[in-house]
């Protein structure tokens, strides 16, 4: 009988699992942990995951979608302003170059933020915008033997073969 009892539960809990939660413009998987969910965001490590549960009063094990709706809105809510619960040295963006302002990015301003901070290297031409205007690397890796993107290096011994084979067409006529 306690097969047939655990069997009408797990429909239940189904029912009411939230499968997908939106944070920051983006949806997280509720069918993992609170945890492993936060971390799929961009912006959100493990580390900070497990911060943002502590300060929600969440268990960081129990799944993200069988939560309830308070729960959820408060994980929600210190995720998406992180910088109001942690210290400053542990925000993703500290003295922001046009407000100045500490702030905490997550999910798609990460990437839009990068992209502009990237635009702004390129048209001031500093030493990594010029670096990245010609496609090299940025970060001072060796450049002599790896990151080559253009053309093969070497002999091509088809393309030799090719030729022979036209040119001894061509002596025979």
């Amino acid at each position: 009988m306690s097969t047939e009892e655990s069997q009408d539960d797990s429909p239940e809990e189904e029912e009411d699992l939230q499968y997908f939660v939106r944070i920051g413009g983006a949806d997280l998987d509720g069918t993992k942990t609170v945890e492993r969910s936060l971390s799929e965001l961009d912006g959100i490590g493990t580390r900070t995951a497990r911060l943002v549960a502590e300060k929600a009063n969440v268990d960081r094990n129990a799944t993200f979608g069988l939560l309830d709706e308070g729960d959820i809105d408060a994980v929600v809510d210190i995720a998406e302003n992180l910088e109001d619960h942690v210290p400053s040295w542990m925000t993703n963006r500290q003295n922001d170059f046009y407000s100045g302002e500490t702030t905490h990015l997550v999910g798609t301003d990460v990437s839009e933020k990068r992209r502009h901070d990237i635009n702004r290297m390129k048209i001031i031409e500093s030493y990594k915008g010029v670096r990245h205007k010609r496609g090299q690397k940025v970060r001072g890796q060796r450049t002599k033997s790896t990151g080559r993107s253009e053309g093969t290096i070497g002999v091509n011994v088809e393309e030799i073969r090719e030729e022979m084979a036209e040119d001894e067409a061509g002596d025979e006529e």
